[in-house]
């Protein structure tokens, strides 16, 4: 079952609301401030992940010969290529 938030919004933010409504972007203010709450939670998901990634990299930092093997196939690869 959908929970309800009762939000109050600032009059120029509920008006570019509706003009999203009107203009077809959006079927209803509902389905407005529901695509907005879905970009904010990916939005910090996605931060939080990346910071995860950064911890982990502080963590376990990359040696010369982690990076040097990679470097060496992508260049293989690059000089595959039928340019």
């Amino acid at each position: 079952m959908a929970e309800q938030f009762v939000v109050r919004v600032p009059p120029e933010l509920a008006a570019s609301v509706d003009g999203l409504v009107s203009g077809g972007s959006f079927t209803s203010r509902s389905d407005a401030v529901r695509a907005g709450l879905e970009l904010v939670v990916e939005r910090e998901r996605r931060a939080a992940i990346g910071r995860a990634i950064v911890a982990g990299y502080e963590r376990v930092p990359q040696a010369g010969d982690d990076v040097a093997w990679a470097e060496a196939l992508g260049s293989a690869m690059v000089a595959e290529e039928p340019w």
